[in-house]
């Protein structure tokens, strides 16, 4: 396959165009999302969606991450990511396959419709997990792309996810927000260094490589400016696959807690890495022939699966 989006070759970064569109669908009236909402997503890169689901499904969702954090020894060890310098859980993947609240979750039609729409295909989960920052010891994770890394690691074609993160302790100011840098979506950041073999065992810990040169981000952020979107638990921030994004470490006593999932197009289903001969493992990139999401709706308590 022919790569549009070549990264980790050169010995200097480049800033390329992005050749895919961000908003695939037309805007009608029975779209899931406002005309200003769609225009938006289209120019800023991300949408912040508020008041999805009710105080007793958020409650739900609260005590389905407290049991994946409180019992690691019921989980796939391999899905568990720790903090660089302490045991404390830094990530959970996979969760919509080991929990059945976060499939419920996955699947709902409040998330996954406006996903279709904004794509205008069909969705899977590419990838799922629960970011967890304690307090004191949550340490940052750093700008980057998310796209970089799924096109040259994972081998996804093209420009055509997205992902959702839905809050599930209140972000603040303090406790170590998600950073965006709005409209940086529009161009393609490449990065330095050959990708070193099972990157992946230490870049969830802490990224080495895939990661953006200082001078390009600064030129970035000079440009769109940086934004930190706060809110209460069940607020959903979502944002376009090349957005560039990071937050910063917690120091405070106030964990934050977040569930992460990202969709991809069915047409835009991965095949070999762009950038390493051995892909990452089944609990960072769905790969294969994916089913489509079936879409469920009504409120979650009542219609999860058993």
């Amino acid at each position: 396959m022919q790569d549009f989006y070549p990264s980790r070759y050169a010995s200097t970064p480049e800033m390329r165009p992005r050749l895919d569109p961000v908003l695939y669908s037309r805007w009608n009236d029975e779209a899931p999302i406002s005309a200003q909402q769609a225009q938006q997503f289209d120019q800023d890169g991300y949408l912040i969606l508020e008041n999805l689901f009710s105080d007793e499904e958020i409650a739900f969702l609260q005590d389905s991450a407290h049991q994946l954090l409180a019992s690691p020894s019921t989980l796939n060890a391999a899905t568990i990511v720790t903090e660089p310098q302490s045991d404390e859980i830094r990530s959970i993947f996979d969760i919509h396959t080991q929990n059945p609240v976060m499939a419920r979750l996955a699947s709902d039609a409040r998330l996954a419709d406006v996903a279709r729409f904004l794509l205008n295909d069909d969705v899977y989960i590419h990838q799922s997990r629960l970011n967890y920052k304690p307090g004191f010891k949550g340490r940052e994770f750093y700008w980057h792309s998310d796209f970089e890394t799924w096109h040259v690691e994972d081998g996804m074609p093209r420009m055509r996810a997205l992902s959702m993160s839905l809050l599930l302790a209140e972000n603040t100011p303090h406790n170590g927000p998600l950073m965006l840098i709005p409209g940086s979506h529009r161009r393609y950041l490449t990065c330095v260094g050959e990708t070193p073999d099972d990157h992946y065992l230490h870049s969830l810990k802490k990224q080495e490589y895939g990661v953006p040169d200082a001078q390009s981000l600064g030129d970035l952020a000079q440009e769109h400016g940086i934004i930190a979107p706060l809110g209460k638990p069940g607020t959903v921030i979502l944002f376009d696959c090349n957005l560039m994004h990071g937050s910063n470490g917690n120091i405070t006593p106030f964990p934050r807690a977040n569930a992460f999932l990202v969709y991809n197009a069915i047409s835009n289903q991965l095949e070999q890495p762009f950038g390493t001969e051995k892909p990452r493992p089944w609990f960072l990139a769905q790969r294969g022939m994916p089913d489509p999401i079936s879409i469920q709706r009504g409120p979650i308590r009542e219609t999860v699966a058993a």
